[in-house]
C-alpha cells in the first residue's frame, strides 16, 4: 500500500494531480507543470517534501561517526549550519546524497532521500556495528513521525517570518537566517526546525515539524502567501527545476555504481579529513581521472525533451554516454539534460547527438548550471 504524506487531503482539495513516487502517493502538480515552474522563479511556491527521511546521530562520537560515512567534513559545521554530502560505498559508488546538519552540540540531523531511506538506514547501522566508538553513537530513524515542506522563489523571504506562530530559538527570525543556516523553533512540548536550503536553484526555506503541525503550517502559509504570489507545486516542477539547476536526483546522476568524482560533485569530496567509506577510490579518481563524466547538454533544434536512459551520441556516429536526466526547459524554452560522457568529449562546446525515439537530434555541451540567479 502507498503510503500518504500528512498533506494529502490539502493536496487534494487542492486539485493536485496524485502519482506515485518512491513508495508514496504525491502531488505531481496543481495548475500545471510551466505555471508552477514559473511561479517558483518569479514568485514564490510551496512543496510538500514530508516524504523525505530524517535520522538524528548523536553522541560524543558521533561527529567521527559521521566523518567515517560521509564524504563531506562535518567538522567544518558550527552548531546551527548544514552541509550537502555523500554517503558512500568502499568503492566509491553513492549510497544516497544527503543534508546533514549540526542541531546541538552533539547531535547532528540527516535529511536524506525518500526512496533510499530504507537502505540507508540500514547502511547507517551496518557502519555503526563496525565503529569502535560506537557505545558513544545514538543512531534515531524518525521518519515516520516528520513532516516537511519546502517554500522556494525569490520572494520566500518575504514570508517565511509568518510561516509559523511558533517561538524561534536564539532570538532570530527564519529570514535573517543565511545559506545552509538551520534554527530551531519551539511549540508546547515539540521542537520544529527551518532552514535556508532547497532544491530549485531560487532562495528557499525548508521547514521540518512534527507531522501533526504540517496542515498548520501548509494552511498558514497559503494564506500568509497569496498577495505574494505564492502557489502549490508539485514534483513535475521541482524536476524541471533541480534540472536547470543542475543538481542530481537519487536514480538518475547519482546511484551505487556512479562515485561523486564521476558525478562532478568532488566539492563535496574531503579528502583531507582522515579516512571515510571510499576515500581511497575517490583520492585515485581525483589524481587519476575517470572514465566518464557527468556533463550538462542543451538542443540545438527542436525536438521532443530527451530523456533518462537516451543515448548521447558523437557527431561521428559513435555512442559515447547516456542521459541520467533531461527534460523541456520552462525558463530557457529548450530541451535540456544532463549524462554521463567519456571524458575526452565532456567539454562545453563539443557538439553531440540525442537519440530520441529512435532518430539523432543536434545537442551541445554546456557549462553547468544551465540557469542562476543573479
Amino acid at each position: 500500500m502507498l503510503k500518504r504524506t500528512s498533506l494529502y487531503e490539502a493536496h487534494i482539495s487542492s486539485g493536485a494531480r496524485v502519482i506515485e513516487f518512491g513508495g508514496w502517493e504525491m502531488p505531481v502538480q496543481y495548475s500545471g507543470i510551466v505555471d508552477e515552474h514559473h511561479t517558483v522563479r518569479t514568485a514564490v511556491g510551496l512543496f510538500d517534501i514530508s516524504h523525505m527521511g530524517e535520522v538524528f546521530v548523536s553522541g560524543g562520537a558521533a561527529e567521527g561517526f559521521l566523518n567515517a560515512v560521509l564524504s563531506n567534513d562535518v567538522r567544518k559545521l558550527e552548531v546551527g549550519l548544514g552541509q550537502y554530502t555523500l554517503m558512500c560505498r568502499p568503492d566509491g559508488g553513492v549510497v544516497d546524497d544527503l543534508y546533514v546538519f549540526r542541531i546541538g552540540a552533539l547531535e547532528y540531523l540527516l535529511i536524506i532521500n525518500a526512496s533510499r531511506i530504507d537502505a540507508d538506514v540500514a547502511w547507517l547501522r551496518s557502519c555503526w556495528a563496525g565503529f569502535i566508538g560506537r557505545s558513544d553513537v545514538l543512531l534515531s530513524d524518525q521518519s515516520e513521525q516528520w513532516s516537511a515542506v519546502a517554500l522556494q522563489g525569490p520572494k520566500a523571504g518575504e514570508i517565511i517570518d509568518a510561516c509559523v506562530d511558533w517561538e524561534v530559538g536564539g532570538g532570530r527570525r527564519p529570514s535573517e537566517l543565511k545559506k545552509n543556516q538551520i534554527l530551531a523553533i519551539h511549540g508546547a512540548a515539540f521542537t520544529a526546525y527551518v532552514s535556508r536550503t532547497g532544491y530549485t536553484g531560487e532562495d528557499g526555506f525548508e521547514i521540518v515539524m512534527p507531522n501533526d503541525r504540517a496542515r498548520e503550517v501548509w494552511d498558514r502559509t497559503m494564506a500568509g502567501g497569496r498577495s505574494s504570489g505564492l502557489k502549490p507545486v508539485g514534483l513535475g516542477a521541482r524536476d524541471t527545476l533541480r534540472t536547470e539547476a543542475c543538481y542530481p536526483l537519487y536514480g538518475h546522476e547519482l546511484n551505487e555504481t556512479t562515485t561523486p568524482i564521476e558525478a562532478g560533485l568532488g566539492f563535496f569530496v574531503s579528502l583531507d579529513k582522515g579516512e571515510f567509506n571510499g576515500r581511497s577510490i575517490l583520492a585515485g579518481q581525483k589524481t587519476g581521472g575517470v572514465t566518464r563524466k557527468s556533463v550538462a547538454f542543451k538542443m540545438t533544434d527542436r525536438s521532443a525533451p530527451p530523456r533518462q536512459h537516451y543515448a548521447i551520441v558523437s557527431s561521428a556516429g559513435q555512442k559515447i554516454g547516456e542521459v541520467t536526466s533531461g527534460t523541456q526547459s520552462p525558463t530557457l524554452n529548450v530541451g535540456i539534460g544532463m549524462g554521463m560522457v567519456v571524458p575526452e568529449l565532456a567539454k562545453p562546446g563539443t557538439p553531440v547527438q540525442i537519440e530520441i525515439r529512435g532518430k539523432l537530434y543536434p545537442a551541445v555541451v554546456v557549462s553547468k548550471p544551465f540557469y542562476k540567479r543573479a
